[in-house]
């Protein structure tokens, strides 16, 4: 399953009286091209009258509920009224206030259709801040120059050229100073988009002398990388050990004989398989083999299958002798079967059962190149999780209850950057939530299986107890 972008991309540069642009176009052709190349399904418009941008926003509309991502560009003169920002068209009317509010396109809605769309994650990027003719023959002074600070819906960001207030340069070369400086580097790889906004800061700041200073808001809840290199570093792996439903390994071989036991599902086949992984026997499998048994050892392990489970909860200590290939190869099998089934493609339900004692091992320094493997690969499927698994990154969790008379704390929120992510609405009183008790423990285990994330990586603070006694809403699921 391959991560679904979209874009709508506008340049004006055309505008009557004086108020033509000369980069703006480019900008928004050099821009259409970059998303298209990082797989983003582009509209492309240029010197759009108001009613060109909103049927391009219906359109844009239809393609946001079948996508992951959408982005808008927009490269042209904007302006703000009473603070309200809108971007002016070819056909804006400067006659007065209301028909420039009326005759050009209101940031607001974009934000609006972009919010009620299905997506998880949407970007909006904003060079049209740069100085508008349009003000001095409208007699308007400095109070309307720039953009005005906006509300940023969840899972949004809007990057805007320059800083509330002020304007953007239209460059002097082929580009804009913002989106020249965009452009060179929305290419990195593996950088995360907040990350990629301040290097576009830091050199927009070196080529304008301190002059402009670009800013974002922003509420995403998950990353968002435009270039990722994960599938280049999975060539390391044969695409029939990727899909390993496909995958034959070499006949008449122990470790051959030990991966069709692994996968007969029966206990008394599977433990024998597991004692015959020798030292000998792994180092002279090549790395599709190795990766194969990985991927069969942790699904013998989720099966109940005991000698596999402590296979992986004695992992380091059981190929310490294997060299550091050999050993990676059956580690990165099975971290890939968490996520992937036996044809390569994202799980629609990961394994989850092992994923805590597997993940222990992101501890060891000398198998972190794993982790750091596999959190590349799910990069591509950032908006399946709250943080990437493999990332070596403290968590934060706020749980907050209510105590009911009969003295039981209710769960009524589980909070993950300050975000609800139980979603109850209480519209009765609590006394009539139909909930359920739960262990402490219990419960520490459902938000490190459900939201993929460790526990030696969790931080969980709460207004109740370990010895409380707990409930949790029927039906609660943390999995995003």
């Amino acid at each position: 399953m391959k991560r679904r972008l979209t874009a709508l991309v506008i340049g004006i540069s055309n505008y009557p009286n004086g108020g033509a642009l000369a980069n703006a176009t480019h900008d928004a052709i050099d821009m259409a091209s970059a998303l298209e190349t990082l797989d983003f399904s582009v509209i492309l418009k240029i010197d759009c009258t108001a009613e060109d941008i909103d049927r391009s926003i219906q359109n844009f509309k239809d393609n946001l509920n079948s996508n992951d991502v959408g982005l808008f560009y927009f490269a042209g003169h904007g302006i703000q009224i009473k603070g309200e920002n809108y971007l002016i068209t070819t056909d804006t009317n400067f006659s007065d206030e209301i028909s420039v509010k009326h005759t050009s396109f209101a940031l607001n809605r974009l934000i609006e259709v972009m919010d009620d769309c299905s997506n998880p994650t949407n970007l909006i990027i904003l060079d049209a801040c740069r100085n508008n003719p349009f003000l001095r023959a409208w007699n308007r002074g400095p109070e309307l120059s720039g953009l005005a600070s906006v509300y940023t819906p969840k899972g949004t960001l809007i990057a805007f050229a320059t800083s509330p207030g002020e304007v953007a340069a239209d460059g002097p070369n082929r580009n804009g100073s913002y989106t020249e400086a965009l452009l060179k580097h929305i290419n990195t790889l593996d950088i995360s988009v907040e990350d990629l906004f301040k290097r576009v800061r830091n050199t927009l700041s070196v080529t304008t002398t301190n002059k402009q200073t670009s800013w974002e808001h922003t509420s995403l809840s998950g990353d968002f990388f435009f270039n990722i290199s994960a599938g280049r570093r999975l060539t390391i792996y044969s695409a029939a050990a990727i899909a390993d439903s496909t995958f034959t390994p070499q006949a008449g071989t122990i470790i051959a004989e030990c991966i069709r036991d692994l996968k007969s599902r029966n206990w008394y086949t599977q433990n024998p398989a597991i004692a015959k992984l020798t030292k000998e026997r792994l180092e002279s499998s090549d790395i599709n083999t190795l990766f194969v048994l990985g991927r069969n050892i942790y699904q013998a392990a989720c099966g109940s299958a005991n000698d596999a489970t402590n296979y992986i909860v004695d992992f380091n200590k059981k190929t310490s002798e294997l060299s550091q290939e050999n050993r990676k190869a059956i580690l990165d099998g099975m971290l890939f079967e968490v996520f992937f089934n036996a044809k390569g493609e994202i799980r629609e339900t990961f394994k989850t059962s092992k994923f805590d004692q597997l993940f222990e091992l992101r501890k060891i320094e000398s198998l972190a190149s794993s982790f750091e493997l596999i959190s590349d690969v799910l990069i591509t499927y950032q908006n399946r999780f709250y943080v990437i698994p493999g990332k070596p990154r403290q968590i934060s969790i706020d749980i907050k209850s209510k105590q009911l008379d009969s003295g039981e704390q209710l769960i009524t929120g589980i909070f993950f950057e300050g975000i609800n992510i139980i979603n109850l609405t209480f519209n009765k009183s609590y006394e009539d939530i139909t909930a359920h008790p739960i262990r402490y423990d219990s419960l520490v285990k459902m938000i490190t299986t459900q939201m993929m994330i460790p526990k030696s990586q969790l931080t969980i603070t709460s207004d109740f107890d370990e010895a409380s006694n707990i409930l949790i809403p029927f039906g609660t699921n943390l999995a995003k």
